[in-house]
């Protein structure tokens, strides 16, 4: 999945939590995140932290990869 936009991202991290039958507030206190950050990235809110949102996908089983637009990776 190509992710542009911080909405696309957090409607990954949401569909993945929920596919792993986690709710916000258990991983909230696995990760000592706050509900309130954990909705509003999966909300696709701009000014979440970067380094919290990647941490998150890392535990949740996702990877980011940055690469140069149009190599097949």
């Amino acid at each position: 999945m190509i992710v542009s936009t911080a909405k696309e991202f957090g409607a990954a991290i949401r569909a993945r939590r929920k596919e792993l039958g986690l709710t916000q507030a258990a991983l909230a206190e696995f990760t000592g995140f706050s509900v309130s950050f954990l909705s509003d990235l999966e909300n696709g809110k701009q000014t979440a932290e970067l380094g919290k949102a990647l941490y998150l996908a890392n535990l949740l089983g996702l990877d980011a990869e940055l690469r140069k637009r149009g190599d097949a990776g």
